[in-house]
Protein backbone atom coordinates (compact mmCIF):
# COMPACT_ATOMS: atom_id res chain seq x y z
CA UNK A 1 0.00 0.00 0.00
CA UNK A 2 1.41 3.43 -0.94
CA UNK A 3 2.03 6.20 1.60
CA UNK A 4 -0.66 8.41 0.10
CA UNK A 5 -3.23 5.58 0.29
CA UNK A 6 -2.95 5.57 4.11
CA UNK A 7 -3.65 9.30 4.49
CA UNK A 8 -7.17 10.35 5.48
CA UNK A 9 -6.62 13.85 6.90
CA UNK A 10 -4.64 17.03 6.30
CA UNK A 11 -3.70 19.12 9.31
CA UNK A 12 -2.63 22.72 8.60
CA UNK A 13 -1.07 24.76 11.37
CA UNK A 14 -1.04 28.43 10.39
CA UNK A 15 0.77 31.35 12.00
CA UNK A 16 -1.90 34.06 12.36
CA UNK A 17 -1.50 37.78 12.93
CA UNK A 18 -4.20 40.41 12.41
CA UNK A 19 -1.67 43.03 11.35
CA UNK A 20 1.79 44.44 11.93
CA UNK A 21 2.49 44.81 15.64
CA UNK A 22 -0.47 42.61 16.61
CA UNK A 23 0.03 39.46 18.72
CA UNK A 24 0.78 36.22 16.90
CA UNK A 25 -1.11 32.99 17.37
CA UNK A 26 -1.16 29.51 15.88
CA UNK A 27 -4.41 28.04 14.58
CA UNK A 28 -4.64 24.40 13.54
CA UNK A 29 -7.25 23.07 11.14
CA UNK A 30 -8.07 19.61 9.83
CA UNK A 31 -9.70 18.74 6.52
CA UNK A 32 -10.27 15.42 4.76
CA UNK A 33 -7.40 14.27 2.58
CA UNK A 34 -7.80 14.58 -1.19
CA UNK A 35 -5.34 13.23 -3.73
CA UNK A 36 -3.14 15.82 -5.50
CA UNK A 37 -4.52 18.74 -3.51
CA UNK A 38 -2.27 21.77 -3.21
CA UNK A 39 -1.83 24.19 -0.30
CA UNK A 40 -4.09 26.83 -1.86
CA UNK A 41 -6.90 24.30 -2.30
CA UNK A 42 -6.47 23.21 1.31
CA UNK A 43 -6.74 26.83 2.46
CA UNK A 44 -9.91 27.26 0.42
CA UNK A 45 -11.43 24.22 2.17
CA UNK A 46 -10.57 25.77 5.54
CA UNK A 47 -12.08 29.08 4.43
CA UNK A 48 -15.43 27.35 3.90
CA UNK A 49 -15.58 26.27 7.54
CA UNK A 50 -12.86 27.88 9.71
CA UNK A 51 -13.19 25.70 12.81
CA UNK A 52 -9.98 24.70 14.56
CA UNK A 53 -9.14 21.23 15.85
CA UNK A 54 -10.05 22.38 19.37
CA UNK A 55 -13.53 23.32 18.08
CA UNK A 56 -13.13 27.10 17.96
CA UNK A 57 -14.79 29.06 15.15
CA UNK A 58 -12.26 31.67 14.05
CA UNK A 59 -11.86 34.13 11.21
CA UNK A 60 -10.78 32.43 8.00
CA UNK A 61 -7.04 32.62 7.23
CA UNK A 62 -6.13 35.10 4.51
CA UNK A 63 -3.51 34.73 1.81
CA UNK A 64 -2.68 36.06 -1.65
CA UNK A 65 -3.10 34.14 -4.90
CA UNK A 66 -3.77 35.07 -8.51
CA UNK A 67 -2.55 32.92 -11.40
CA UNK A 68 -2.42 29.54 -9.57
CA UNK A 69 0.22 28.36 -12.05
CA UNK A 70 3.47 29.70 -10.54
CA UNK A 71 3.67 32.79 -12.72
CA UNK A 72 2.52 35.74 -10.58
CA UNK A 73 4.56 34.95 -7.45
CA UNK A 74 1.87 36.31 -5.10
CA UNK A 75 1.25 33.11 -3.11
CA UNK A 76 4.81 32.78 -1.83
CA UNK A 77 4.97 31.62 1.78
CA UNK A 78 7.00 29.46 4.15
CA UNK A 79 5.70 25.89 3.96
CA UNK A 80 7.14 23.50 6.54
CA UNK A 81 10.19 25.72 6.82
CA UNK A 82 10.83 26.08 3.07
CA UNK A 83 10.05 29.10 0.95
CA UNK A 84 8.01 28.44 -2.21
CA UNK A 85 4.72 29.10 -4.01
CA UNK A 86 1.65 27.57 -2.39
CA UNK A 87 -0.10 26.96 -5.72
CA UNK A 88 2.41 24.32 -6.83
CA UNK A 89 2.97 22.86 -3.36
CA UNK A 90 1.13 19.53 -3.38
CA UNK A 91 0.28 18.34 0.10
CA UNK A 92 1.82 14.90 -0.43
CA UNK A 93 5.07 16.56 -1.53
CA UNK A 94 5.44 19.18 1.20
CA UNK A 95 3.51 17.55 4.06
CA UNK A 96 4.93 15.28 6.73
CA UNK A 97 2.91 12.07 6.94
CA UNK A 98 2.27 11.20 10.58
CA UNK A 99 0.01 8.18 10.91
CA UNK A 100 -2.94 8.92 8.65
CA UNK A 101 -2.43 12.71 8.64
CA UNK A 102 -0.33 15.03 6.50
CA UNK A 103 1.10 17.75 8.74
CA UNK A 104 1.74 21.15 7.09
CA UNK A 105 2.91 24.33 8.84
CA UNK A 106 2.35 27.65 7.05
CA UNK A 107 4.05 30.94 7.89
CA UNK A 108 4.26 34.27 6.05
CA UNK A 109 7.53 35.50 4.57
CA UNK A 110 9.68 37.13 7.23
CA UNK A 111 11.75 39.56 5.14
CA UNK A 112 8.75 41.70 4.18
CA UNK A 113 6.29 43.80 6.23
CA UNK A 114 3.29 41.78 7.33
CA UNK A 115 -0.18 42.79 6.15
CA UNK A 116 -2.20 39.99 7.74
CA UNK A 117 -1.82 36.24 8.30
CA UNK A 118 0.00 34.92 5.21
CA UNK A 119 -0.04 38.19 3.26
CA UNK A 120 3.04 40.43 3.17
CA UNK A 121 3.85 43.69 1.40
CA UNK A 122 6.47 43.10 -1.32
CA UNK A 123 6.61 46.77 -2.36
CA UNK A 124 10.30 47.06 -1.60
CA UNK A 125 11.08 44.58 -4.37
CA UNK A 126 9.46 46.92 -6.90
CA UNK A 127 11.14 49.94 -5.31
CA UNK A 128 14.48 48.16 -5.73
CA UNK A 129 13.82 47.72 -9.46
CA UNK A 130 13.64 51.50 -9.68
CA UNK A 131 16.99 51.80 -7.91
CA UNK A 132 18.75 49.62 -10.49
CA UNK A 133 16.98 51.32 -13.43
CA UNK A 134 15.33 48.04 -14.49
CA UNK A 135 13.59 49.32 -17.59
CA UNK A 136 14.17 50.26 -21.22
CA UNK A 137 14.06 54.02 -21.93
CA UNK A 138 11.93 54.09 -25.08
CA UNK A 139 11.66 57.87 -25.56
CA UNK A 140 13.44 58.68 -28.82
CA UNK A 141 14.66 55.10 -29.30
CA UNK A 142 12.74 54.81 -32.58
CA UNK A 143 14.98 57.49 -34.08
CA UNK A 144 18.03 55.37 -33.36
CA UNK A 145 16.97 52.81 -35.95
CA UNK A 146 17.22 49.04 -35.63
CA UNK A 147 19.36 47.64 -32.84
CA UNK A 148 22.35 45.50 -33.60
CA UNK A 149 21.71 41.72 -33.67
CA UNK A 150 22.43 40.08 -30.35
CA UNK A 151 24.70 37.12 -29.80
CA UNK A 152 22.59 34.00 -29.22
CA UNK A 153 24.31 33.30 -25.89
CA UNK A 154 23.39 36.78 -24.68
CA UNK A 155 19.82 36.30 -25.87
CA UNK A 156 19.53 33.02 -23.97
CA UNK A 157 20.92 34.61 -20.80
CA UNK A 158 18.49 37.52 -21.10
CA UNK A 159 15.59 35.10 -21.49
CA UNK A 160 16.67 33.20 -18.36
CA UNK A 161 16.88 36.45 -16.39
CA UNK A 162 13.49 37.60 -17.69
CA UNK A 163 11.75 34.64 -16.01
CA UNK A 164 11.90 36.43 -12.64
CA UNK A 165 8.34 36.91 -11.31
CA UNK A 166 9.29 39.07 -8.28
CA UNK A 167 8.00 36.37 -5.93
CA UNK A 168 10.47 37.14 -3.13
CA UNK A 169 11.85 33.62 -2.59
CA UNK A 170 15.43 34.78 -3.16
CA UNK A 171 14.98 37.71 -0.77
CA UNK A 172 13.56 35.43 1.92
CA UNK A 173 16.47 32.97 1.63
CA UNK A 174 19.24 35.61 1.46
CA UNK A 175 21.05 36.04 4.82
CA UNK A 176 22.09 39.56 3.79
CA UNK A 177 18.44 40.66 3.61
CA UNK A 178 17.54 41.95 7.05
CA UNK A 179 16.33 45.09 8.84
CA UNK A 180 19.88 46.34 9.41
CA UNK A 181 21.09 45.89 5.83
CA UNK A 182 20.43 48.28 2.91
CA UNK A 183 21.17 45.48 0.40
CA UNK A 184 19.02 45.78 -2.71
CA UNK A 185 18.70 42.00 -3.00
CA UNK A 186 19.37 39.31 -5.62
CA UNK A 187 16.16 39.79 -7.62
CA UNK A 188 16.99 43.41 -8.44
CA UNK A 189 20.57 42.47 -9.33
CA UNK A 190 19.34 39.87 -11.81
CA UNK A 191 17.09 42.46 -13.43
CA UNK A 192 19.92 44.99 -13.49
CA UNK A 193 21.93 42.64 -15.69
CA UNK A 194 18.89 41.85 -17.84
CA UNK A 195 18.45 45.51 -18.78
CA UNK A 196 22.17 46.20 -18.96
CA UNK A 197 22.37 43.52 -21.67
CA UNK A 198 19.55 45.19 -23.62
CA UNK A 199 20.87 47.33 -26.52
CA UNK A 200 18.78 50.33 -25.40
CA UNK A 201 18.49 49.49 -21.71
CA UNK A 202 22.28 49.72 -21.41
CA UNK A 203 22.08 53.47 -22.07
CA UNK A 204 21.20 53.73 -18.35
CA UNK A 205 24.35 51.90 -17.27
CA UNK A 206 25.98 55.07 -15.91
CA UNK A 207 23.20 55.57 -13.34
CA UNK A 208 22.73 51.82 -12.89
CA UNK A 209 26.39 51.14 -12.10
CA UNK A 210 26.65 54.18 -9.84
CA UNK A 211 24.02 52.57 -7.63
CA UNK A 212 25.42 49.05 -7.92
CA UNK A 213 28.81 50.25 -6.66
CA UNK A 214 27.23 51.88 -3.60
CA UNK A 215 26.87 50.15 -0.23
CA UNK A 216 23.31 49.15 -1.17
CA UNK A 217 24.53 47.26 -4.22
CA UNK A 218 26.93 44.44 -5.00
CA UNK A 219 29.28 44.96 -2.07
CA UNK A 220 26.53 43.90 0.35
CA UNK A 221 26.20 40.45 -1.28
CA UNK A 222 27.84 37.74 0.83
CA UNK A 223 27.76 35.14 -1.97
CA UNK A 224 25.77 32.69 0.16
CA UNK A 225 24.10 31.42 -3.05
CA UNK A 226 20.87 30.65 -1.20
CA UNK A 227 19.02 32.75 -3.76
CA UNK A 228 19.72 30.53 -6.73
CA UNK A 229 18.84 27.41 -4.73
CA UNK A 230 15.30 28.54 -3.93
CA UNK A 231 14.42 30.37 -7.16
CA UNK A 232 11.39 28.54 -8.60
CA UNK A 233 12.21 29.71 -12.13
CA UNK A 234 15.88 28.82 -12.16
CA UNK A 235 16.96 32.42 -12.74
CA UNK A 236 20.81 32.43 -12.89
CA UNK A 237 21.19 34.92 -10.04
CA UNK A 238 24.74 34.01 -9.02
CA UNK A 239 25.81 34.24 -12.67
CA UNK A 240 24.24 37.70 -12.84
CA UNK A 241 25.95 38.86 -9.65
CA UNK A 242 29.33 37.59 -10.86
CA UNK A 243 28.97 39.31 -14.24
CA UNK A 244 27.83 42.56 -12.65
CA UNK A 245 30.86 42.45 -10.37
CA UNK A 246 33.11 42.24 -13.42
CA UNK A 247 31.20 44.94 -15.28
CA UNK A 248 31.24 47.38 -12.37
CA UNK A 249 34.99 46.89 -11.88
CA UNK A 250 35.50 47.88 -15.53
CA UNK A 251 33.13 50.81 -14.99
CA UNK A 252 35.09 52.07 -11.97
CA UNK A 253 38.43 51.66 -13.76
CA UNK A 254 37.17 53.69 -16.70
CA UNK A 255 35.94 56.39 -14.35
CA UNK A 256 39.32 56.42 -12.61
CA UNK A 257 41.33 56.90 -15.81
CA UNK A 258 38.77 59.31 -17.24
CA UNK A 259 37.32 57.15 -20.02
CA UNK A 260 33.60 57.69 -20.58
Amino acid sequence: MSATATATKIRLTILRQDGAGQPQRWDTFEIPYKDKINVISALIEIQKNPVTVDNRTVSAPVWEAACLEEVCGSCTMNINGGIRQACTALIEEVGILTGDTYEVKLEPMKKFPLVRDLIVDRSKMFDNLKKVRAWVPIDGSYDLGMAQPQDDHVRQLRYALSRCMTCGCCMEACPQMNEKSPFVGPAALGQALLFSLHPIGKTLDEERYQFLTSEDGLSACGNAQNCVKVCPKGVPLTHAIAQLNRDTVVFKLKKWVGIS
